[in-house]
C-alpha cells in the first residue's frame, strides 16, 4: 500500500510549478507528502521512504541535490503559497515577525554557532542576579508568518510562516556579511510588501526585540506596526507652530514615560476597565491611552501608547504601540495577542513536523581520509552545506502550511473535532481542531487516495477508513 496525491492536493502542487524545473516540482512534491507523512524522525531520508511512489522510484541522492544544488529560490515558494492564502485574509493582512532557535549539533555545520536559547534561559532566582541565561549551539532563523483567521473561528487564527532568514553570529561570517535580526526583519518586510496586491495593506506584529528603529522607521507610511514598547521610553508632544525664526523643531515638550504615566494621579489620566479578547480568554484590564511621538524608535511618525494594569494578581504593569492611531486600546491588544500564534507555529513545526530533524548541511571528508584532531569550536569548510540548510528548514516550514492551507479549503472541523473526542473523551473542552487534527485528516485523505485507483470517487476495502487511523499509529 502506497499514498497517492489527491486532485485537489494535486492542483495546490501545480501553482508552485513556476517556481521550479519539471523535475524540481516532482522533486518538491514528493519531499514535502513525505514530511507531512512520516512518522517518527523527520529526516530526509525517511522523508523519501514515506512518500512511496509519490518518489517516483528517484535515487535518493536526486533529493539531496535537489536541496543542496537546485535551482530554486524558497521566497518564490513563498510568494506563491501567499497567493494561496490571499482568499483567507482580511484587506488588512497582519504580518508576525520573530525568530527561533534551530538547536543543532556538529563541528563542520555551515552557518552554526551559539545563540541565546530562550527556551532553556529563566529569569527565576537561580543565580544572585536573579536571572539564568542559556545558550545553546545551532541556527537562529529570522522568520516572517501571515496571520490567517480561520473560518470557523474568526476570532482565533494560526500563522503560517512564509520567509525565512537564517542569522549568523558576527564571529563567524565576514563583517561585510553581517546583518542584524532587525536588519533582516526589514528585509523580510520589503519582500511580503511586494507581494500585496492593490487595495491590501500591511499591519506588522512584533515583540520587543523588533521593536525598534531599524525595523519601524523604514516602513511607508501605509504600513502599519504595533508592538511592546519599555517603560521608561521617553515620549514627546508634537511640535507647536513654526514660529518663522530659527529651525523649525522636530519634536515638542517631554511627556511623561509610560512608567510615570501609570503611577500618575492626575484626573485627566485616570485608569480605565476594558474587558478584550486574549489568548483566547476574556481579560479585564485597566488601561491608559495616550497620543504622542516616540522619537528614538519613530521619528516623527504620530503613534498611540497603551499603559495596561492587570485588575487582580501581582503582574507587573506594561506598555503597548500601534502607529495606527485610529485603532482602540481594544484592537492593539488584539492585535499584539496575535503574535503569539507565531509560537504556537515553532512549537508545532518542531514538535509535530520535525523541523529540527533532518541532518543535511554538514560537511563530510572524503571517503578513506583520516579523521582531524578535534578542536573547539564550528570549523565549516567555505559554503559546503549552505543551500542544504537555507533550504531545508523552510521546506519543513512549507509542509507544515501547506496542510493548514489544505485544510482551510477541505477539512470538516465538525467531525475531525468529533472522530478526535470519540478517541479521547477526556477532552471535554475540545471546540476546534488542532494541528493534529489537520494533520491526520490529509494524512487519512493520501492513504484513502491509494487505496483505490480513482481516489476518493471509488471505495476502498471494506473497513479500510476505520482501520487508517490504526495503520497510521502503527507505520
Amino acid at each position: 500500500m502506497s499514498p497517492s496525491l489527491t486532485p485537489c492536493l494535486h492542483e495546490i502542487f501545480l501553482r508552485f510549478a513556476p517556481c521550479f524545473t519539471r523535475p524540481g516540482l516532482a522533486n518538491f512534491t514528493a519531499l514535502v507528502t513525505g514530511l507531512i507523512l512520516c512518522q517518527g524522525r523527520h529526516t530526509i531520508s525517511r522523508a523519501i521512504q514515506a512518500a512511496g511512489e509519490i518518489a517516483g522510484g528517484k535515487h535518493h541522492s536526486a533529493f539531496y541535490r535537489f536541496l543542496a544544488a537546485g535551482s530554486w529560490v524558497p521566497d518564490e515558494v513563498g510568494r506563491v503559497l501567499f497567493s494561496i492564502l490571499l482568499p483567507y485574509l482580511s484587506r488588512t493582512v497582519i504580518a508576525l515577525v520573530d525568530d527561533t532557535l534551530h538547536r543543532r549539533g556538529g563541528p563542520h555545520l555551515w552557518g552554526g554557532a551559539m545563540h541565546h536559547d530562550g527556551a532553556n534561559s529563566t529569569y527565576g532566582k537561580l543565580t544572585v542576579a536573579g536571572r539564568y541565561t542559556a545558550f545553546s549551539f545551532g541556527h537562529n532563523w529570522v522568520v516572517l508568518a501571515v496571520w490567517v483567521p480561520l473560518p470557523w473561528a474568526p476570532e482565533r487564527g494560526v500563522a503560517l510562516p512564509l520567509l525565512f532568514r537564517l542569522y549568523r553570529s558576527k564571529r563567524r561570517c565576514p563583517k561585510s556579511h553581517y546583518r542584524k535580526r532587525t536588519e533582516l526583519a526589514v528585509e523580510l518586510l520589503e519582500v511580503m510588501e511586494s507581494w500585496l496586491p492593490a487595495k491590501r495593506s500591511l499591519h506588522v506584529v512584533a515583540d520587543s526585540e523588533y521593536s525598534s528603529r531599524t525595523v519601524v522607521r523604514p516602513l511607508p507610511l501605509e504600513v502599519q506596526f504595533t508592538g511592546s514598547m519599555p517603560m521608561d521610553a521617553a515620549l514627546f508632544a508634537r511640535p507647536g507652530r513654526y514660529s518663522g525664526m530659527g529651525r523649525p523643531r522636530v519634536r515638542g515638550k517631554r511627556l511623561p514615560s509610560p512608567a510615570k504615566l501609570a503611577k500618575s494621579k492626575a484626573k485627566t489620566r485616570k485608569w480605565r476597565r476594558i474587558r478584550v479578547k486574549l489568548y483566547g480568554r476574556d481579560v479585564t484590564l485597566q488601561v491608559k491611552t495616550i497620543d504622542c511621538l516616540w522619537f528614538t524608535v519613530a521619528k516623527q511618525r504620530l503613534v498611540r501608547v497603551v499603559v495596561t494594569r492587570p485588575v487582580r494578581g501581582d503582574l507587573e504593569d506594561r506598555a503597548y504601540f500601534s502607529t495606527d492611531t485610529s485603532l482602540s486600546p481594544e484592537e492593539i491588544l488584539a492585535n499584539y495577542a496575535r503574535r503569539w500564534s507565531l509560537e504556537v507555529a515553532f512549537r508545532n513545526a518542531k514538535q509535530t513536523m520535525g523541523v529540527t530533524d533532518p541532518q543535511n548541511g554538514w560537511w563530510r571528508r572524503k571517503h578513506g581520509a583520516r579523521r582531524a584532531k578535534k578542536q573547539p569550536g564550528p570549523r565549516p569548510r567555505g559554503n559546503r552545506g549552505r543551500h542544504a540548510v537555507e533550504r531545508t528548514f523552510p521546506l519543513c516550514f512549507y509542509a507544515y502550511a501547506l496542510t493548514i492551507a489544505w485544510y482551510l479549503a477541505n477539512g470538516e472541523p465538525k467531525r475531525d473535532v468529533a472522530r478526535a473526542m470519540a478517541e479521547a473523551p477526556w477532552y471535554r473542552h475540545k471546540r476546534r481542531p488542532s494541528f493534529r487534527d489537520m494533520l491526520a485528516a490529509l494524512r487519512r485523505e493520501l492513504w484513502a487516495a491509494g487505496l483505490s485507483e480513482g481516489g476518493r470517487s471509488e471505495a476502498g476495502p471494506p473497513g479500510s477508513e476505520l482501520a487508517l487511523p490504526g495503520w497510521l499509529l502503527a507505520a
